[in-house]
């Protein structure tokens, strides 16, 4: 750090770079944060003082975003939405007063009243050009778009089948949405129109798992399946499919999304289902998951496996979709890009291009020892299910199958005094310990050994 400094103020290094050097170790110093999420509105008391029954019951555990696990988590604020159906709004530009902090939801959309979903949701995305805006998908079959304002939905389309996730292009300017279902085929409905008839079929002995658009080809989409293959598709063309990775292919073909001679036409990604595929910023990259327990980093011009290795420890086993999370490049210098990954109840962190492993970020109060009783039942209930990063901050978020929502935040100059604090009150009570037992230990040899008269 302070030969960045000398470099900063010599002039040899640029602005960029120095923010870029400090905003990566942050990102290196990602650890758990203190901040709570409970599911419960805060209301106050009728006589205006004190604290309610319910606020104190609820102080007495570990608050839950929502009661049933939380499926689904976006951010601009954040929104999150749970296996009991319901949607929650939370403000994270108002930190909390209390102590430790504990978020309480803007509105939640009641499970109870239609026409809200009536089963579990699956996926959320706000509006790219206007944050008023935010779809939901759910078990229930169908895709809503919402007013954040209200937090009531504003249209609905039933699409006869599970959607698993959805997706909305960041740059272009038609209104698709592209659905992944229990369907072989990814929908595509037009909140312009309200169709919601059109398909891309390709995808053969299963679900389509998990889709994501270009962000710089307005047209292009990418989906992943239970089939363990990983389509390119251009939706202004009648056959659809333009391109298929294949994980033994480590060379590439040319012109691979652009219409070229040569593409391929059949190969597997994943040796089992793929439930996870995203684009990287620039759009020159795709990484996609799978269930043989991989993570793969692909070439988007060529299509090409970039053979990255991510080691052992990544777990991937559950059906619904499981899509990592990149670190915004900005953040870091090029070609240091950083993504998440959520195995099991941790969060592994790696380099996206090497596959080196960076950091585990373990959720506290986890046993990951299987042999010990109930361990692997607790480390199932609070598996991480999402993650979602806050732009303009250093700031992760996961959602859990125990219904927790949990940040991950730089560790800071306050963390290190109080870890320090904490050491030396262990110090001095060991060596009170020490003291007092050495006391005693003179007590009983005094009362036990044998005194010899002096000459």
């Amino acid at each position: 750090m302070n030969s960045y400094l000398l470099n900063r103020s010599a002039g040899t290094i640029s602005p960029r770079e120095f923010a870029c050097f400090e905003t990566e170790r942050r990102l290196h110093a990602l650890q758990h944060s203190s901040v709570h999420f409970d599911g419960h509105i805060q209301q106050q008391p009728a006589n205006g003082s004190g604290t309610s029954g319910d606020a104190r019951q609820g102080a007495q555990e570990d608050p839950v975003a929502h009661p049933a696990g939380v499926n689904a988590l976006t951010i601009d604020n954040l929104l999150s939405g749970g296996a009991d159906h319901a949607i929650s709004l939370w403000d994270l530009e108002s930190p909390p007063t209390t102590s430790p902090p504990t978020h309480h939801p803007l509105a939640t959309a009641s499970r109870n009243q239609p026409p809200y979903h009536r089963f579990g949701i699956t996926d959320l995305h706000f509006y790219p050009f206007d944050s008023l805006a935010f779809t939901s998908s759910s078990y229930d079959h169908t895709l809503k778009l919402w007013s954040s304002e209200t937090l009531r939905p504003s249209a609905s389309f039933p699409l006869g089948s599970i959607i698993y996730s959805h997706a909305l292009s960041p740059i272009a300017s038609h209104l698709l949405v592209a659905c992944a279902t229990q369907h072989p085929a990814v929908r595509l409905v037009d909140l312009r129109s309200g169709a919601a008839t059109h398909s891309l079929a390709g995808h053969v002995g299963g679900a389509v798992l998990s889709v994501d658009w270009s962000p710089v080809r307005e047209h292009v989409l990418a989906s992943a399946g239970a089939d363990g293959t990983v389509r390119f598709w251009d939706v202004r063309r009648s056959a659809g499919c333009i391109g298929m990775l294949d994980m033994d292919d480590s060379v590439g073909v040319g012109g691979f999304l652009d219409g070229g001679a040569r593409r391929h036409a059949r190969g597997k990604a994943h040796a089992g289902a793929a439930n996870g595929v995203m684009w990287t910023e620039d759009g020159r990259h795709v990484v996609s998951t799978g269930h043989d327990e991989k993570i793969r980093v692909w070439d988007a011009e060529t299509g090409a496996n970039t053979l990255a290795s991510f080691g052992p420890l990544v777990r991937n086993a559950q059906l619904s979709t499981l899509v990592p999370c990149l670190a915004p490049a900005g953040l870091v210098r090029p070609g240091r890009e950083v993504l998440f990954f959520p195995s099991q109840a941790e969060i592994l962190m790696f380099e996206l291009y090497e596959g080196r492993l960076l950091k585990r970020l373990r959720t506290p109060g986890v046993v990951f020892n299987n042999t010990k009783v109930g361990a692997e039942k607790r480390s199932a209930k609070s598996k991480v299910t999402r993650l979602a990063w806050r732009a303009h901050e250093v700031e992760l978020y996961s959602a859990h199958g125990d219904g927790s929502i949990r940040v991950w935040a730089p560790r800071t100059t306050e963390d290190v005094e109080a870890d320090a604090e904490e050491r030396e009150e262990v110090e001095d009570q060991e060596e009170s310990r020490k003291r007092k037992r050495q006391v005693l230990d003179d007590v009983y040899r005094d009362l036990t050994r044998r005194r010899v008269a002096d000459v």
